[in-house]
């Protein structure tokens, strides 16, 4: 595993952080303030531990759209595309950005996953041309949201940040930075990777020129406000795409897939039995993942949901959960009881912020 290349300037700059291997920076000293940065100048999160996989040859891109839960082949060179890639029973196994290469595609994720991406792809090769390489060490990305943003990025790299969908390549100082458009903390933003070499000095560039560092406390009210899944936290191989909102990462309209009747069949007949959903707590301690909701009804006490993420909510001034609640138990205003702690939670209409991407998807609640 990398060595941590950013640690030694947040801890210069007061970063408080967790106890995870690597290490995350939780905040910066002022959690409100970072948020702030986020809905009205520009918040700065490292995210250098994430990795890359590499999927190129001749074969690339037939072999990706084949196996792949959204649009590979009518992607244009230069495109960027949250994707995924799921179990035979329609789950996901693991969830990426997708950046259209000339010749085949970056795919980039949790690094912990790399290995098993390239895994899980590597079974389905047989006579295809595809090589699959894991450039983890070569990637170390920085994300950007805010309403500066975009100001801050043309300012350091001297290039018009891509727009949605798309990404770019530029010189900087010598050397290649990929910047492409991404949704950070719950809103529209950019992720900029200049390498393991180069992220110190884009990440003070980025400082100099207004953007505020944030840590993921900051980043979890952002995208729990959102109602934006986290891969590992909110999403794993128990999910199906739709349960966790991920409509934005696969088609309903390409051919065959990994996974893809299962994804169909819950389009036509519905039939999903949980939704990731939000739920203000009645109190603002943290709520620990795993914590199950309850409800009586016709004087039996249920089991209906599970949290997966907590987070300071500054818009309603409460806890905020998201948790994967069963149907017909998520319309707003539902009540249910919080674990065994005598709290309450009641699911609220997502975003809760505005300005926030929202999640898609009309089910049935």
């Amino acid at each position: 595993m990398r060595e941590p290349l950013l640690h030694t300037l947040h801890q210069a700059a007061g970063a408080r952080l967790s106890a995870a291997t690597p290490p995350e920076v939780l905040t910066f000293g002022d959690v409100p303030g970072e948020y702030r940065a986020g809905l009205e100048q520009a918040m700065l999160l490292d995210e250098t531990a994430l990795g890359r996989l590499a999927i190129t040859g001749p074969d690339a891109l037939a072999f990706l759209h084949r196996m792949l839960a959204n649009d590979v082949r009518g992607l244009a060179v230069g495109a960027a595309q949250s994707n995924l890639l799921l179990s035979s029973k329609g789950k996901v196994l693991c969830d990426f950005e997708l950046l259209r290469l000339e010749e085949g595609a970056r795919l980039v994720l949790a690094a912990a996953s790399v290995p098993l991406l390239a895994t899980a792809l590597d079974r389905y090769l047989f006579t295809e041309k595809v090589v699959l390489a894991d450039e983890s060490e070569r990637t170390a990305p920085l994300a950007l949201c805010g309403p500066r943003a975009a100001e801050l990025l043309r300012a350091v790299t001297g290039t018009e940040p891509p727009p949605a969908g798309r990404w770019v390549e530029v010189e900087r100082d010598g050397a290649a930075l990929v910047v492409w458009s991404s949704i950070v903390a719950g809103s529209a933003g950019w992720r900029v990777d200049a390498g393991p070499a180069g992220a110190p000095k884009l990440w003070q560039a980025l400082v100099a020129a207004g953007a505020r560092p944030g840590g993921v406390v900051a980043r979890d009210c952002l995208r729990v406000e959102a109602g934006a899944a986290l891969s590992g936290v909110d999403i794993d191989e128990h999910v199906y795409p739709q349960e966790a909102r991920l409509e934005r990462a696969f088609s309903l309209s390409k051919g065959c897939y990994v996974g893809q009747e299962v994804v169909a069949k819950i389009d036509t007949y519905g039939g999903i039995n949980k939704r990731l959903t939000a739920l203000r707590v009645s109190h603002d301690d943290p709520v620990a993942r795993g914590t199950r909701l309850h409800r009586v009804e016709d004087g039996e006490r249920r089991d209906l949901g599970l949290v997966t993420s907590w987070a300071y909510s500054f818009v309603l001034d409460s806890g905020l959960v998201l948790a994967y609640v069963k149907r017909r138990h998520q319309a707003p205003g539902t009540e249910f009881e919080l674990g065994d702690t005598g709290a309450r939670a009641v699911v609220v209409p997502l975003p809760v912020r505005t300005g926030a991407v929202a999640p898609t998807g009309d089910w049935e609640t």
